[in-house]
């Protein structure tokens, strides 16, 4: 069944989150008929004293789980595709450890987050999904004990800073609200740097394909807050730079971080083309840099125009 555009993003959005905390699996496989897990989450074994906090987030991820993000309202058939995930994933876990002759008890086997923007309550209802107020927040259902798998419906979660990284894989003014609240974070926050580049790094890939339909135009829409930010500190700290070590190191600094961010890594082409670029006006190089792809850079600024 096709996904979401907004899929690609929420995995590398959580896989940056998370990383720091464990190990991250994008895109897993499972035996039985081939099936991808859009995460796969296991804690790792020790992590600092006080590891910096991701709010319900961390809290989801306490033990080994599959997350998987949803743009839409998932349908039942979906949710049961993710179920069968779980099982399939459950049974290989129960196989290796057959065969490394130890126990695999029930606490240890994975669970499954489905991360929805929406849920009605006739689809929850549908799975007996109920809430758990003594011990999780608004907006977090959980179906029977056994199953291990509960749906998060972002947009009934308490705007609050406990919230806030799971909201803003939200739809709509939900992610709009989420995006303002990143923004306004300060500066040596430990995620909000991060998230504001990888943001920008999903707004800028998604601006250049073709045929936007509605939903990947509302995306766009929803993290250019976020990307007007990063875009404004990324030329912000150049300029500082620039004052610091020399106007043209400053701004070169600013088109490698910029490229960087694009394109992943930097090499000799790359860099032959920021060469070039530094030829022209800090304003031209930022807006071609942010605008054309690798493709069109070298085409224009390679070696062979040089």
């Amino acid at each position: 069944m096709t996904r979401q555009p907004h899929d690609q993003f929420a995995k590398q959005y959580l896989a940056e989150l998370l990383s720091p905390l464990g190990t991250v699996e994008v895109s897993r496989e499972v035996t039985d008929e081939v099936r991808q897990i859009d995460l796969y989450f296991a804690p790792a074994p020790t992590l600092p004293a006080e590891p910096p906090s991701l709010g319900l987030l961390s809290k989801l991820v306490s033990s080994p789980c599959l997350i998987e993000p949803f743009r839409n309202q998932p349908s039942k058939t979906e949710i049961r595709t993710c179920m069968l995930k779980l099982f399939s994933l459950q049974s290989d876990l129960q196989r290796q450890a057959r065969r490394e002759n130890r126990g695999l008890p029930e606490t240890e086997l994975p669970r499954l987050w489905i991360l929805a923007t929406s849920a009605s309550a006739t689809l929850l209802d549908s799975f007996g999904a109920k809430l758990e107020p003594n011990n999780w927040t608004q907006g977090v259902y959980f179906l029977a004990d056994a199953l291990k798998t509960a749906v998060v419906a972002i947009n009934q979660l308490p705007a609050t800073p406990e919230t806030l990284w799971l909201r803003i894989l939200g739809k709509g003014a939900t992610q709009q609200q989420a995006i303002n609240e990143l923004i306004s974070l300060p500066r040596e926050h430990p995620f909000r740097s991060n998230t504001l580049e990888l943001i920008s790094t999903s707004r800028i890939n998604l601006e250049r394909k073709e045929n936007l339909d509605e939903d990947e135009r509302e995306l766009i829409m929803n993290l250019s807050p976020a990307y007007l930010q990063w875009r404004e500190e990324t030329l912000q700290q150049g300029r500082q730079q620039g004052l610091q070590q020399g106007n043209v190191q400053g701004q070169r600094l600013v088109l490698e971080n910029l490229l960087r961010v694009r394109f992943g890594s930097l090499d000799e082409e790359l860099m032959e083309v920021i060469q070039a670029l530094l030829k022209l006006p800090p304003e031209e190089f930022t807006r071609l840099s942010l605008q054309l792809s690798r493709e069109e850079l070298l085409a224009r600024f390679g070696r062979s125009e040089n």
